[in-house]
């Protein structure tokens, strides 16, 4: 069947070229608003790779740098127009705090998360050209490390709220939507909920193959509520990780930070390594974003005292959205 008159012959090479030349100065937004109407609001925002050892790797991170007066259906709107794990919000602070984060995932507003907190830091510090900053989340204050690294990655650690813990209850429903049948859980790690913000339940898998080989069904782990579903196994010196959250908009997350320090503490306080080591997690190699972080516990006279995680930053992009007054 025949096409359109000219359909398939594509422009002559000149025109081509004139298009390109035309492309690369095209400004789509600059129409908006007409004589007579309110100025538009401008928004800029900056893209990071967070937990990445280069560009396009890691967890990626909108982080808009001067949101004004917008409410947080905005905010979320904005959060479930860029579709990305978590979007941050920077705001003047109303304690004591470098800034003040308002964090996003598609569907719903954190108190607390990871790899947004990481990346707003090494924003922030690199802004005002400190190396320690403190950002005030929904879970408190939180101080963060960030220092410059090669060309324009920067390499930061956060000191997160202390996790609580306890038994998780609904194991069947949660192994059923996994697909994984109980012999392949670890022997020795037990299945526990952990909550610094977010709430993680940690799943132990016997071998990183049987954490790679994972397809969850993702309706039945959505009917469990708002959780992050981490399955993860020793592989080699490291561990390796899988987390599923998609009640919260994200099927599969390629790094998630908040859950690696209860994962460094779950390890600690059930003997698989001593308290004050730092434990290095890979994830998102299954969805083609490998991520690497790094998180340590640490204890005193029997009781947690901290716990740190870290990674490298890698900004990539910045941009503007453009929107009705």
């Amino acid at each position: 069947m025949s096409g359109p008159a000219g359909a398939g012959a594509g422009l002559p090479p000149a025109e081509g070229e004139q298009l390109i030349a035309a492309l690369q100065t095209l400004d789509l937004l600059s129409g908006r608003g007409t004589e007579g109407d309110a100025r538009p609001v401008r928004l800029r925002y900056v893209l990071l790779d967070v937990f990445a050892e280069a560009p396009l790797q890691g967890n990626q991170l909108a982080v808009f740098t001067d949101p004004g007066e917008l409410e947080a259906p905005q905010m979320q709107r904005l959060a479930r127009e860029l579709q990305l794990s978590e979007t941050v919000f920077v705001l003047p602070s109303t304690a004591a705090a470098d800034a003040r984060v308002r964090i996003f995932t598609p569907t719903a507003e954190l108190p607390f998360a990871g790899h947004p907190v990481l990346g707003t830091a090494a924003v922030v510090a690199r802004a005002l050209g400190r190396e320690v900053v403190s950002l005030e989340t929904g879970m408190g204050v939180v101080e963060a490390r960030v220092q410059e690294g090669e060309g324009a990655v920067l390499a930061g650690t956060v000191h997160q709220p202390l996790p609580t813990w306890n038994a998780f209850d609904e194991q069947q429903p949660l192994l059923a939507a996994l697909g994984v049948e109980r012999s392949q859980l670890s022997a020795d790690l037990p299945v526990e909920r952990y909550e610094n913000g977010p709430r993680h339940v940690l799943v132990a898998l016997a071998t990183a193959e049987d954490v790679a080989r994972l397809r969850p069904d993702q309706g039945a782990l959505a009917g469990l509520g708002r959780l992050n579903v981490s399955c993860f196994a020793p592989a080699g010196e490291r561990w390796k990780t899988r987390m599923f959250a998609p009640a919260l908009g994200v099927d599969e997350d390629p790094a998630t930070g908040s859950a690696a320090g209860p994962l460094a503490v779950h390890l600690a306080r059930h003997g698989r390594v001593a308290f004050g080591t730092e434990v290095e997690i890979e994830q998102g190699a299954e969805i083609g974003r490998p991520s690497l972080l790094r998180a340590c516990a640490r204890e005193s006279g029997g009781s947690l005292v901290s716990v740190e995680v870290g990674g490298a930053v890698v900004p990539v992009a910045s941009g503007e959205f453009v929107l009705p007054a």
